[in-house]
């Protein structure tokens, strides 16, 4: 099976989106609209659960939300003026149809349905510690843990029981929770992962981002505060804050690649902050050029800043397919490597002899910015630069996004000459951290902490990895749980 889509398996890959509706006729048909405007999160899986007063109905199924929640019959079969959904990117748990959600389980207080976008950085621990308690699990999903935990909680109200679960948890959340009580909606204390709140009409809506509110009609109405959880029981709508306050740290990288450009994240619009990632990279690292090209689709807004900022005209020197799946069967090495042409192309008339400039969001592993550079030399340029829309990427994330081992991260392991050797630039420059604060409208970092999580270009984690510092048991235990799956 060939890859067809290079450019996109060497980026951080979204984390995951969520999506609930509580109080309209058919909110399943919402649901899955609000999933069609969140795709970009996570394309591996999706799965809706509804509510109608009585029963829990779940549908997951592994692909797109388009082929999988797009006909009558399916949303027909989700009945309820309730309803959450999930498209998914596994960052824990294998890619099986056991670990897509929402996960759902029938505990003492009736059923329970989660969607979770984030990652439990101490979910292994915990989950080891309630498999000797006795508990079965169902999935290889950090998610599951807050299931148990709730199931095992001895206070009274099922409320209690999921704080008290919650406070058991280190890491990253933004959750919906469906009960025959009504929702749930929460973020952890730091609120690393987004989470936004909708009205339409009487129904109340829940939303990983803006745009998949634009997108089902529904007016912004505010975010959901870290530490807050919104819980709606018909009409009734009230906020709780159970956690001490904390300095919130929401990851910066929403900015950067994770939202989609028309949404708006912490009241900033994200086309514009990365119109102004570009326009400040441009100040930092110029450049000689006759053009500016970006790579799509994430390399656009900062490249048209970058251009903006320079004078320097911008072109769109790469052209994207948007008909082409992301697999094409096909044997043979000369046939995968026509294959990759599929869905990226060089626009050589505007390249031959030129001096290109090329921007990205990010560098990973580095083979996707080699094939890019690749690809404009064989297209006749001139010169390839290339400028990136972020700092060095040196650390690995453990809030949700499907980052490589630190050792498989160039940055990590190269400084910026061999890097630009190993990508075959004749320049590469990335933006600063002080530049990328200053791009969010905030002048540097704060003496103490930050007010974003940029832990993958600083190595300052907000929380606790426990799982990670507790490796050698961690991978003794993953080695038992992969030879009993």
């Amino acid at each position: 099976m060939l890859i067809t889509n290079p450019f996109d398996d060497d980026h951080l890959h979204e984390e995951c989106g969520i999506f609930g509706v509580s109080g309209s006729a058919g909110a399943a048909a919402l649901v899955a609209l609000g999933l069609h405007a969140l795709q970009h999160r996570g394309q591996e899986a999706a799965g809706i659960t509804s509510f109608d007063g009585a029963n829990f109905h779940t549908r997951k199924a592994m692909g797109h939300v388009a082929g999988n929640f797009d006909s009558e019959a399916v949303i027909g079969a989700l009945p309820g003026e309730v309803a959450c959904g999930h498209v998914r990117y596994s960052t824990t748990g294998e890619t099986a149809l056991r670990n897509v959600q929402p996960l759902y389980a029938e505990l003492a207080s009736g059923g329970f349905a989660v969607a979770h976008n984030g990652n439990i950085s101490n979910a292994m621990k915990v989950r080891r510690e309630l498999i000797r308690r006795g508990s079965i699990f169902q999935s290889t999903s950090d998610t599951e843990t807050i299931i148990h935990l709730v199931a095992t909680s001895n206070y009274r109200t099922l409320l209690d029981r999921f704080i008290d679960a919650l406070k058991q948890v280190e890491g990253a959340y933004a959750l919906i929770v469906m009960t025959p009580e009504g929702m749930i909606a929460c973020r952890d204390p730091l609120g690393i992962r987004p989470l936004v709140m909708g009205k339409l009409g009487d129904a109340v809506i829940f939303a990983s981002e803006t745009v998949a509110l634009d997108v089902v009609g529904a007016e912004f109405v505010r975010e959901v505060q870290p530490g807050e959880l919104v819980i709606v029981q018909g009409t009734d709508i009230r906020s709780i804050r159970p956690f001490g306050p904390v300095a919130p740290r929401p990851c910066i990288f929403e900015w950067v690649y994770f939202s989609r450009p028309d949404s708006i994240v912490h009241d900033q619009s994200v086309y514009s902050v990365r119109k102004a990632i570009g326009a400040q990279l441009a100040i930092e690292s110029p450049i000689d050029a006759d053009v500016i090209i970006p790579v799509p689709d994430s390399g656009v807004p900062a490249a048209i800043g970058y251009a903006q900022q320079s004078g320097i005209p911008f072109e769109l020197g790469i052209i994207r397919s948007h008909y082409v799946g992301r697999t094409f069967i096909q044997p043979g090495d000369k046939v995968r490597h026509l294959g990759v042409k599929l869905k990226h192309n060089a626009n050589r008339a505007l390249i031959q002899g030129k001096r290109v400039v090329l921007i990205d969001d990010s560098i990973v592993r580095g083979t996707t910015s080699l094939k890019i550079v690749q690809m404009m030399r064989e297209a006749g340029a001139a010169e390839v630069h290339m400028r990136i829309a972020s700092p060095p990427t040196k650390h690995s994330c453990f809030y949700g996004v499907d980052t490589p081992e630190r050792a498989k991260l160039l940055a990590a392991t190269h400084d910026l000459g061999s890097m630009t050797d190993f990508i075959h630039a004749d320049s590469l420059a990335f933006v600063s951290i002080d530049g990328l604060y200053k791009a969010l409208g905030k002048e540097g970092r704060a003496p103490v902490r930050p007010g974003y999580c940029d832990a993958c270009f600083t190595g300052d984690y907000p929380t606790s990895l426990t799982d990670h510092d507790d490796s050698a048991e961690v991978d003794q235990f993953a080695m038992l749980e992969e030879r009993v799956a």
